[in-house]
């Protein structure tokens, strides 16, 4: 569905290369810090900005021969889109209408009521959260088969996040070829919404792996200056220095569980995977 293969783009001070591929009927998770390269990602897919090396995939083709018949089946949501701060939901629906011909005009009026958002408000009265609810469901108002959000839950208060990935899972659960990449600095957002998860950092791809793995078989070892120096570190993806040793991220949890008496040895959530993979502290 989304094939990305050596595909670079420089800016002052940033260097962006990545390859990564999305096969039909995923929810896969592009997930980092704030600029880590989420949005450069999204917007190279989408071809509102160019590679300069590398090739980009949309449905089997080349973005430059993307028709208009494709677009239809792509719903966006980007986080600095929106529509006019003038517009109530009514008008909304009229554009919507008149853009796609798979509009969903009954569905998309019911959950705008079900997410409470004011039909008689304009745009601009609505809250940061009311403003993500409608972005992500124009995104989906027209059925479409492939969904690129980009960071879709970031500033809301976590019943507005649930009311999103909640939305998101009812929609994948439709149709099993629908196909969503969803971007995101909350990994907690994408442990149980996502198939797979790409982490990067400074551009690059530092981990590609399947969601149930990593809450599964992932594990954050604790160890003192003795157990640490001991260590087999065969099975380490890294470590951080901490008042009483070492953190370690292992991906093979049973392995030290097993071999390492006395170690302490804890599940790794993605969040964990990503302060560790990054260098990061914990707040």
């Amino acid at each position: 569905m989304i094939k990305m293969q050596n595909v670079r783009k420089t800016y002052p001070g940033f260097d962006f290369e990545l390859s990564l591929e999305i096969p039909e009927g995923r929810i896969t998770g592009l997930i980092g810090k704030n600029g880590a390269g989420k949005s450069t990602a999204i917007r190279l897919m989408l071809g509102l900005v160019k590679a300069e090396s590398g090739t980009i995939e949309l449905f089997g083709k080349p973005i430059t021969e993307i028709t208009m018949q494709d677009r239809q089946k792509i719903g966006v949501s980007l986080a600095e889109s929106g529509f006019n701060g003038q517009f109530t939901i009514a008008e909304v629906k009229k554009i919507l209408a008149k853009m796609y011909p798979e509009f969903d005009e009954t569905w998309f009026m019911r959950e705008c009521r079900e997410l409470r958002l004011p039909e008689g408000k304009q745009l601009k009265e609505f809250s940061n959260g009311m403003k993500a609810k409608l972005r992500v469901l124009t995104a989906l108002s027209h059925k479409a088969q492939l969904l690129i959000l980009d960071e879709p839950t970031a500033g809301l208060d976590v019943e507005a996040r649930n009311e999103i990935l909640d939305l998101l899972r009812d929609y994948a659960a439709e149709d099993e070829n629908r196909t969503i990449l969803i971007t995101s600095h909350i990994a907690s957002d994408l442990e149980h919404l996502c198939d797979d998860i790409y982490l990067i950092h400074g551009g690059k791809q530092l981990l590609h792996e399947e969601t149930d793995v990593i809450l599964e078989q992932y594990g954050l070892i604790k160890a003192d200056e003795a157990q640490y120096a001991a260590l087999d570190k065969e099975y380490l993806l890294g470590s951080r220095k901490e008042p009483y040793g070492y953190a370690c991220l292992t991906n093979d949890r049973k392995y030290y569980e097993e071999n390492v008496p006395g170690l302490v040895v804890e599940r790794a959530g993605i969040d964990e995977v990503i302060l560790m993979m990054t260098g990061g502290k914990r707040k």
